[in-house]
């Protein structure tokens, strides 16, 4: 299946559901394991802030947002991944808010420990200057996770008001060029997001070549102000975007944590997460944050992610074999 025009994208966008599943997500899922066999990827993930001086209108963790607040110092942080490593895994995706006075040092640290530990890193912390993320490549980060959400300006705008679309696309850039793999992606149908957007969304992450698509659907936060506009958002077109990405992109990897049926299971609803995969979703995430933190690191409601056991689980439901990364 050959998608190379916006208006390609627009057509599979637009399909029936049941010509969607019936044609074009078995191409998706075909596509993934010829490219990634019968394995299903799985990454560690620690949260160290959910302070963040951003008021992005969809983020329940946007500043002055009511919740519960923390900060984990790097020791603490090293001890969890430790154990994680003893597990078998090997991939960590570090991600927190935009926490100013957590200290870039305190990062170089975190950084320095996982890769002493045997990491491969992924690092999600935000937009920062050039010359840090110079820093974090020459330290040991290999990829870094900075979703640019909205491709459309005035979207992102109105939506990301602490920032600029120009200066969220130069960090783009400067990721790139300090020799860092580049994982970014968008909020699939937030209210009054147009198909003709989430086309050139798709569009955006192919012309960056993207080496991760960390979509997920629109999923309200509560205190947040576009919470009162609508969403969640729809859950199919979720599932057509991982499909067209996979097409497009065949060696990326796309996130298969996503909601489904069961509100309350959040990203680790069982069907969301079989769905995706069976759309060409390839990877899944195994939370290492103690419970208080977890409960506590939400840009929306409902973020349950779950650990390791539950990555069995979805393997098992879809005949995959984990790849956790470790040597």
């Amino acid at each position: 299946m050959n998608i190379q025009t916006k208006q390609d994208v627009l057509d599979i966008l637009s399909l029936p559901e049941a010509v969607f599943w019936a044609q074009v997500a078995p191409a998706a899922r075909k596509t993934c394991q010829d490219h990634f066999g019968n394995t299903l990827l799985v990454t560690a993930m620690l949260a160290y802030t959910n302070i963040c001086k951003n008021q992005c209108l969809y983020c329940g963790m946007r500043a002055g947002n009511p919740i519960p607040r923390y900060r984990i110092p790097p020791a603490e942080i090293l001890s969890l991944s430790q154990q994680a490593k003893l597990d078998g895994l090997g991939r960590m995706f570090l991600l927190a808010g935009e926490d100013r006075n957590y200290g870039f040092d305190h990062l170089l640290q975190l950084v320095s420990g996982l890769r002493q530990q045997g990491y491969s890193i992924a690092l999600g912390a935000g937009e920062l200057e050039a010359s840090q993320y110079q820093e974090l490549h020459d330290a040991g980060v290999e990829e870094y996770v900075l979703k640019f959400e909205m491709s459309h300006p005035d979207s992102f705008q109105r939506l990301n008001p602490s920032t600029s679309y120009a200066k969220r696309m130069r960090c783009a850039h400067w990721i790139k060029e300090a020799g860092m793999k580049l994982a970014s992606g968008n909020i699939v149908d937030w209210p009054g997001q147009t198909l003709d957007e989430l086309a050139d969304d798709i569009l955006l992450m192919k012309e960056l070549e993207i080496s991760w698509a960390p979509n997920i659907p629109y999923l309200p936060a509560a205190n947040t102000p576009l919470a009162l506009e609508g969403g969640p958002g729809d859950f199919l077109l979720n599932n057509k975007e991982m499909a067209i990405l996979r097409l497009m992109l065949p060696d990326i990897k796309i996130t298969a944590q996503q909601p489904g049926i069961h509100p309350k299971a959040g990203l680790a609803d069982k069907t969301g997460n079989q769905n995706a995969i069976a759309c060409g979703a390839n990877l899944l995430f195994c939370d290492l944050l103690p419970d208080a933190q977890a409960k506590a690191f939400r840009p929306i409601d409902q973020r349950h992610v779950s650990g390791l056991a539950h990555c069995e689980e979805i393997a098992q439901l879809t005949g995959l074999t984990l790849d956790l990364g470790g040597v």
